[in-house]
């Protein structure tokens, strides 16, 4: 009797799936992606974010530079080619995340179109959210207590976005918010009503 060699990971076909663990957490996973500018508000407006839903029940998980580039990351440069493969490795393991029923939040300038087609094609479309945080670069640079800005534009940091390297805006985000009109408090509120009934969590 001849074996069917079609699957060649076999091991998938026994792993619990994904329906599972949404039912065992009363939630859907969800990928909400943060696009825009250094110093725009993406990671201040994820971290809150993160609390509210944390204080709501919704189990979520944050990723952003500083807890991928230090560890999983750490060996990426920021050339291009490095930029691309920090992402894809993003949306691989965020994948993993939004596949197990978990609300994930990545916040990453992501600063080419191609960038986030590659992430929202690896995660899935269906569960990507794209929000761009589009405060406008004079905003950014005046907010910039590490003085990235006053750096690159010295010519002593290369490629950096918004100075010396291109940011492509979203042409059709699902969400944009531009933190220097919107408070905190508005802008974590425009997300929740946009993610809350995609993550359509139940309770028995």
């Amino acid at each position: 009797m001849e074996k069917n060699n079609n699957n060649i990971y076999p091991v998938f076909d026994k792993m619990l799936g994904r329906a599972d663990k949404e039912a065992l957490l009363g939630q859907h996973g969800l990928m909400v992606w943060f696009t825009g500018l250094s110093g725009s508000g993406k990671s201040t407006v994820a971290i809150a974010l993160e609390r509210e839903l944390q204080r709501r029940g919704i189990l979520c998980r944050l990723l952003d530079g500083d807890n991928i580039r230090t560890g999983i990351n750490n060996n990426l440069g920021f050339s291009e080619e490095d930029r691309i493969e920090n992402i894809r490795r993003i949306a691989e393991v965020s994948k993993l995340f939004v596949d197990t029923g978990i609300v994930t939040l990545a916040a990453f300038i992501s600063p080419m179109r191609q960038m986030r087609q590659m992430a929202a094609d690896i995660i899935g479309r269906d569960d990507f959210i794209e929000v761009y945080v589009s405060t406008p670069v004079e905003e950014c640079e005046r907010r910039d207590v590490k003085g990235l800005y006053a750096r690159a534009r010295k010519g002593e940091i290369k490629n950096f976005t918004g100075i010396s390297a291109p940011f492509e805006a979203p042409e059709n985000p699902a969400l944009a918010i531009d933190t220097s009109r919107l408070s905190l408090q508005q802008s974590v509120e425009a997300v929740l009503q946009l993610i809350l009934p995609k993550i359509n969590k139940k309770r028995n």
